[in-house]
């Protein structure tokens, strides 16, 4: 599930816009290719207390300056298109969706292909046309360097120009503008990978669940709960796993190395991502629509667990993390295992620019409590692991049948055993 994630995620952006309002599409949602709009639209109209109507004649038009006008008819071309109401429930998406959006991606980049050569062909024939005045200007160019004074000197003709800035870590680095250019494309990655901005939270800080919808949670039995978290998490993860897409040099690890980052810390990534989910006032975390405190999650009977998230969300969110050093941990805390040299080399890139960032900020002193951060960050995880341990062994079927792929594929130790060896 993951690789066919991964690989499905890297084909179609570019290629296919989204099938619901034609707007740039961002992923594979609930079975179909649709933008974060559509994807979060149909996510919400699936809730109990939803009820669509259409004050027209039921055909309004739906495209991406419309699609606001009529949730009735939005929701009706979404199921029209093939969005699956189990995927949001269970996060699954059947062998026949994934033959289908393979298949019209793989016709999608045969078309690509083809405007691409016949393109080449014109400009094959624009040059072919300009090659005698480029000749020209050539020899002129050639001729004339011969009297240029400003020529470099032989000894410095085999400098590149990374070799000429040594950086703290006693290796060559790029020069002062390629760490800004890094710093710039991680928080354009972060924030394009966010599901809500910083200012978007901040509005939404009214709204906290009363006592009745408190009580709704409170009164799931642990298996329902669980479930019903595993889907949110399931969501979170998805956009760090686009996130991590964006990183540079992650794509040019292999397939089992992305993997292997993703399973050992999309789940820190999504706890660093917490601190901005989070309300100091109230001791309060973004779930589900509204702000919630830990008395929401008591079914899931794992207090302790639920206890140190909060706790250290508060503490991340003490630290004061603009949101391009948060951008820059987030990448950090992502690639921060691995042996494999080209892992090495993007985690010395990413160091390297964090404490440049943490200079340039006058902020040097939060290297260190970042540092421990990421420790507790890995106390955290083994605490998950743990509990998902736990409940499989009480709940197999649930982990198996009712839990999104993906969620089972990262977090599940027991997922990838052969049938019968699970205990």
């Amino acid at each position: 599930c993951l690789f066919f994630f991964l690989t499905m995620q890297k084909q179609y952006p570019e290629l296919i816009p989204c099938k619901i309002c034609g707007d740039k599409s961002s992923g594979v949602h609930y079975g179909v290719i649709t933008c974060e709009g559509c994807k979060g639209f149909f996510r919400r109209s699936q809730l109990p207390t939803v009820s669509y109507s259409c004050s027209r004649q039921n055909n309004c038009q739906i495209d991406r300056t419309s699609r606001n006008r009529c949730q009735h008819c939005r929701l009706q071309k979404c199921l029209a298109q093939g969005m699956s109401r189990d995927a949001v429930k269970f996060g699954r998406m059947s062998k026949r969706q994934r033959d289908s959006l393979s298949a019209e991606i793989q016709k999608h980049k045969q078309q690509q292909q083809q405007e691409q050569h016949h393109h080449q062909q014109q400009q094959q024939q624009q040059l072919q046309r300009g090659a005698s005045l480029t000749r020209d200007v050539h020899s002129y160019l050639v001729c004339s360097s011969r009297f240029d004074s400003r020529q470099p000197s032989p000894e410095l003709m085999g400098i590149q120009p990374y070799d000429l800035l040594e950086d703290a870590f006693g290796h060559y680095s790029h020069v002062l503008q390629s760490r800004e250019d890094l710093c710039g494309s991680i928080l354009r990655s972060h924030r394009e990978t966010s599901q809500y901005r910083v200012e978007e939270l901040h509005d939404l800080k009214w709204k906290l669940f009363n006592r009745e919808e408190i009580q709704a949670y409170q009164n799931k039995t642990m298996d329902e709960m669980w479930q019903y978290c595993a889907i949110r998490l399931t969501d979170g993860v998805q956009y760090v796993v686009e996130f991590a897409k964006r990183i540079p040099g992650f794509r040019l690890f292999s397939q089992n190395d992305q993997i292997a980052l993703l399973k050992s810390g999309s789940m820190e990534v999504l706890l660093v991502r917490m601190s901005r989910y989070f309300n100091t006032e109230n001791n309060t975390v973004f779930f589900d629509g509204k702000f919630a405190g830990p008395q929401v999650f008591k079914s899931l009977a794992c207090g302790d667990l639920i206890s140190a998230v909060f706790d250290f969300a508060r503490g991340m969110c003490a630290l004061g993390l603009s949101e391009p050093q948060t951008a820059l941990f987030s990448a950090l805390v992502l690639i921060n295992t691995g042996k494999d040299l080209q892992i090495l080399k993007v985690q010395r890139d990413l160091m390297v620019a964090l404490t440049h960032m943490l200079h340039r900020d006058n902020r040097e002193s939060l290297l260190h409590k970042l540092h421990e951060r990421m420790a507790l960050l890995r106390s955290l995880c083994r605490q998950h692991m743990e509990k998902l341990q736990s409940f499989s062994h009480c709940y197999p079927d649930t982990v198996r049948s009712r839990f999104p792929p993906l969620y089972r594929e990262l977090f599940d130790s027991e997922a990838d055993a052969p049938q019968g060896t699970a205990p």
